[in-house]
């Protein structure tokens, strides 16, 4: 099983490469003949929903998702989710009912096709350079305030670690308060039973919406709390799965 998991996560880095390729002209089309902001609505749509449901199911993987009927279509979110392995955006980006712009990080940038669509698609944030985590704040306010739903997630990266979550950061809730926008909370329960490193295997993947978490008239005295929260939500979906609570 160990070789016949490292095979298939070849055949699905291969694939996801190829289907990338083939999708430029598709996204290229668009960029000519619809005005920026369309295109670009067009061209996230066309990933989180055309692309992204072909690719995991070529690579038999179904997504069991429920809560999305308390998110709301029309309303602007900070949307937040755990994250532990590579798959992790490909999942987020599927089980939102609409389109969102990723918080990206710039190395993603470099990796071949794929940086080219990132670049153009995600909101890039150099993490080395305070200037840029600066103007990435002012970036997506801008965002939220013309309709966007936002992705961060507050782990920041990847998390290796045997805990269920990494440590969150402040950022993703200091700007649902700053924004008022609603902090909407989508937790993978049990990415392991798919991926685990480098490895990768078919099956279902869970994904749980919660009732998005209103920020109006919280201050950033709030963060703590408001960040508390949605930890012990997701660590409560995950324990669950697992039986440890």
């Amino acid at each position: 099983m160990a070789v016949f998991r490292k095979i298939w996560a070849v055949y699905a880095v291969a694939l996801f490469l190829i289907l990338m390729t083939l999708s430029l002209p598709v996204i290229g089309i668009n960029m000519v003949f619809s005005p920026g902001v369309k295109a670009l609505r067009r061209n996230i749509w066309y990933l989180h929903h055309f692309f992204t449901p072909l690719f995991l199911a070529l690579i038999g993987i179904r997504l069991d998702i429920s809560g999305q009927e308390k998110l709301d279509r029309k309303q602007s979110y900070v949307l937040v989710g755990n994250h532990r392995s590579s798959l992790d955006f490909i999942v987020h980006a599927h089980a939102f009912p609409g389109v969102f712009r990723f918080l990206a990080k710039q190395e993603l940038q470099k990796i071949p096709v794929f940086g080219w669509v990132v670049k153009k698609m995600c909101l890039n944030v150099d993490r080395s350079s305070a200037m840029s985590r600066a103007r990435s704040v002012v970036a997506l306010k801008h965002q939220l305030a013309d309709g966007w739903s936002i992705f961060i997630y507050p782990e920041g990266s990847r998390n290796k670690k045997s805990d269920a979550l990494g440590p969150f950061f402040d950022g993703a809730f200091r700007i649902a308060i700053q924004t008022g926008a609603p902090v909407a909370i989508e937790t993978i329960v049990n990415i392991n039973d798919v991926t685990i490193g480098y490895d990768l295997q078919p099956g279902v993947v869970r994904v749980i919406w919660d009732e998005p978490i209103p920020t109006t008239g919280m201050t950033a005295e709030d963060i703590p709390a408001l960040k508390n929260k949605v930890e012990q939500i997701m660590l409560g979906h995950i324990n669950r799965y697992y039986g440890l609570s």
